[in-house]
């Protein structure tokens, strides 16, 4: 009974003890896993940092290839519209050269028409009254027909006084002349036209060589004139 007792007292100590122990394993084992979380935690946000770190950077080279090709992309355009542009402008001038082209040549083909219109005015001289009634109906037609001409752009030159300029002239003649200076036109033989500020038609002219040309001439002949004379005079002397 009493060895009974004595285990009973045993045992409860026993049990007594193990409880004591107990909180503490247990407060030992959750400071761990705090640790251990704590541990986890501050890795997690380690590796959360460094990927942001990572996807930060990723995305600065991305930004900085896109604005590259942004810039290539641009200037590309920018070369592609002012090819464009140019080629705009020229395929209009050139049409617009082809219109004149073409005008010229229809024009050019009528200018003889009217030249023979212009000698014709200046032989005819009507006399009679049938005559001047038809001088006149040719009067008309010769203005229609110089009327066309002007609402096409074209428009006759001017040049008896004129410097001779071989851009809008050709020169047919030269003769001396005292009333204009070398290189001035003295006469019209042929009408010039322009079209639209170029040149439809040279102008065929006649050209001054000046007075001074003249002079020379004659003081050529005239001591030409006088060594004969000489020649003559020595000639008799030696006789």
């Amino acid at each position: 009974m009493i060895e009974n007792q004595s285990d009973n007292v045993d045992d409860k100590e026993n049990d007594v003890s193990i409880q004591a122990d107990t909180p503490e394993n247990e407060k030992s084992s959750g400071d761990q896993i705090a640790e251990n979380d704590e541990l986890s935690s501050q890795k997690s946000e380690e590796i959360n940092t460094e990927e942001l770190k990572n996807s930060i950077s990723n995305n600065d080279a991305r930004l900085e290839q896109l604005e590259k090709e942004h810039e290539t992309l641009k200037n590309q355009y920018v070369r592609i519209s002012a090819d464009f542009d140019n080629f705009r402008k020229r395929q209009s001038r050139d049409q617009d050269d082809l219109k004149i082209q073409l005008v010229s040549k229809s024009l050019t083909a009528i200018l003889p028409i009217v030249d023979n219109f212009e000698r014709a005015r200046q032989q005819l001289k009507p006399e009679s009254e049938e005559a001047q009634a038809l001088h006149r109906s040719y009067q008309g037609l010769y203005k229609q027909l110089v009327e066309v001409l002007k609402q096409q752009g074209v428009a006759p030159m001017r040049v008896v006084g004129q410097p001779f300029d071989p851009n809008l002239h050709e020169a047919v003649l030269r003769e001396p002349s005292e009333e204009f200076g070398e290189d001035f036109i003295l006469e019209e033989l042929q009408r010039g036209y322009h079209l639209e500020g170029k040149v439809l038609r040279h102008a065929l002219v006649k050209v001054s060589m000046g007075p001074g040309k003249q002079n020379s001439q004659e003081e050529v002949e005239k001591d030409k004139v006088e060594e004969d004379t000489a020649s003559e005079e020595n000639n008799s002397e030696d006789v």
